[in-house]
């Protein structure tokens, strides 16, 4: 129990997204992981929700899909990613039209990027939110439907990708997290996966099935931070 209590639980990471972007982005990271998806999950949030507040409520959402069959040893990941121009919360382009007025609305202005993360495992739960601020030059219709036509950005909340050529091209400003914008706020969970009950272990002889080159999360025990 004692040596538990100082190297805490091993825990398996899961990544529930099918987002290639979080895949590459977490993988990144260094940590090891697992992707398991759940279909029908609803992206819906109270009308009257602060549009700041979105990202975050949906990641819990999302979290609760899994709540009740995790096992000890498990951590689910879930983020929802929104872009909010005004008071405009901007998600997942319908089409070409929608794509273009999106993209209208962010030219020559700042918006904001918010990713909202949840963390949760059989007995506890961890929530937060990363806020972006993007500067767009004014984009002229020439470069507007050349992005469309090329990336067709139409699985990207406010219809663009910052890594992409939009990106390169448009992008004349950034406050804040980059990854946040791509999708995750790497550097925030690093630092929450650091923080108890979590522990991050770099070399990990709990599991060696997995190699020593990922990170591997852990559970702490109740003693291990008085």
């Amino acid at each position: 129990m004692e040596n538990e209590n100082r190297n805490g639980q091993p825990l398996r990471l899961i990544l529930a997204s099918g987002s290639p972007r979080r895949r590459e982005l977490l993988s990144a990271l260094g940590l090891d992981f697992e992707v398991r998806l759940k279909k029908g999950v609803e992206e819906h949030y109270p009308s009257d929700l602060p549009a700041g507040k979105v990202a975050e409520y949906i990641a819990r959402e999302k979290a609760a899909a899994y709540q009740g069959e995790l096992k000890d040893d498990e951590l689910v990941l879930t983020a929802d990613t929104v872009v909010i121009c005004g008071q405009e919360i901007l998600g997942k382009p319908k089409d070409e039209d929608d794509a273009r007025r999106m993209l209208h609305l962010l030219s020559g202005r700042t918006h904001e990027v918010t990713t909202g993360v949840c963390l949760t495992t059989a007995s506890l739960q961890r929530h937060f939110s990363v806020t972006t601020e993007v500067t767009f030059k004014a984009l002229d219709e020439e470069e507007i439907d050349y992005y469309i036509h090329r990336f067709k950005p139409f699985d990207k909340a406010g219809a663009y990708g910052i890594q992409e050529w939009i990106g390169y091209i448009g992008c004349t400003g950034l406050n804040g997290s980059f990854y946040n914008v791509m999708g995750l706020p790497l550097q925030r969970i690093y630092e929450e996966l650091r923080r108890p009950p979590f522990a991050l272990r770099f070399d990990d002889k709990t599991r060696p099935e997995a190699g020593d080159t990922a990170l591997h999360v852990h559970l702490l025990g109740p003693d291990s931070h008085k």
